[in-house]
């Protein structure tokens, strides 16, 4: 028995510091986020038990089904379009031989970079005097309000996110591209195929356990987003930018309404959830 236990308890104990780790940082704020919400915590300190209240009035809050609206949209825009670019740099990266790691290198540099930073810079980009407005008035086009116009508003912080994140998904698909076996595409070249066949029909298929995981973490991204809103627009204009994470911010600690703040947080923890359980579906149904 105790040469039975001894892996066990050895590996158990390896993995102990991560554990406590998690326990405190993730496990216990969510717990703790569950009851807050069953409660009308305010920032004094004091609650009283109020049960599913904040959740009948989350829904007939029109500002909570705006934001969830408004995440869906976004998420739409955004996931798809990292998805796009991520895979089309990781193929142009697994084509190149010399210089890979530099080119790598500066692909990945924005995911590094504070989103702060890099939210400053594109305010200055997107402004009517910016870059993108210079370059279109030289074609007689603009300027465009990126950021005060609700109909662009959106697709243009996603490109920011894009920016900012593509490189921790490229570095996945690249991976992903490394361990397909060169010998398939070998053989598929000597029968004749051409470069757009053997994608589709060799990589694509071999790569879909890498593209359904940076699926998933890339839609659970786009539901947690919140720098970009928070440092480019605030929620505008006319809450156009309201995400489920900014009005999370804005009960929790511009109203300090803190009960009411968790209840929106597990509504996000549930939207989250069933939606990387759909995926997870389908990641099994395809045997990945």
């Amino acid at each position: 028995m105790r040469h039975r236990l001894r892996d066990p308890v050895t590996g158990l104990l390896f993995v102990l510091p991560v554990l406590v780790l998690f326990l405190i940082f993730r496990i216990f704020p969510s717990l703790g986020a569950a009851g807050m919400s069953l409660t009308n915590w305010n920032i004094g300190g004091e609650w009283d038990i109020i049960g599913v209240d904040n959740y009948a009035r989350l829904l007939d809050d029109v500002n909570f089904w705006l934001s969830l609206r408004v995440t869906l949209v976004y998420s739409v825009v955004y996931v798809p379009l990292t998805m796009l670019v991520a895979l089309g740099t990781a193929l142009l990266l697994n084509q190149v031989v010399f210089m890979r790691g530099l080119f790598r290198g500066m692909l990945f540099l924005p995911y590094v970079t504070s989103f702060v930073l890099a939210g400053i810079v594109w305010r200055w980009i997107y402004e009517y005097n910016g870059l993108i407005n210079g370059l279109l008035a030289k074609v007689d086009l603009g300027p465009v309000a990126f950021l005060e116009e609700s109909g662009v508003v959106l697709p243009a912080l996603a490109v920011v996110s894009v920016w900012k994140g593509f490189g921790y998904s490229m570095l996945i698909l690249l991976a992903g591209l490394k361990a397909i076996p060169s010998s398939y595409l070998e053989a598929a070249t000597v029968d004749g195929a051409n470069a757009w066949q053997r994608f589709r029909r060799i990589t694509l298929p071999l790569l879909k356990p890498t593209i359904f995981f940076v699926l998933v973490i890339e839609t659970i991204s786009a539901f947690q987003t919140f720098d970009t809103v928070y440092v480019m627009t605030g929620g505008g204009p006319a809450r156009a930018t309201y995400t489920l994470i900014y009005g999370i911010y804005d009960h929790g600690f511009r109203s300090f309404d803190f009960g009411y703040a968790a209840t929106w947080g597990m509504v996000l923890f549930a939207v989250v959830l069933v939606v990387s359980l759909i995926q997870r579906r389908f990641l099994d149904r395809g045997n990945t």
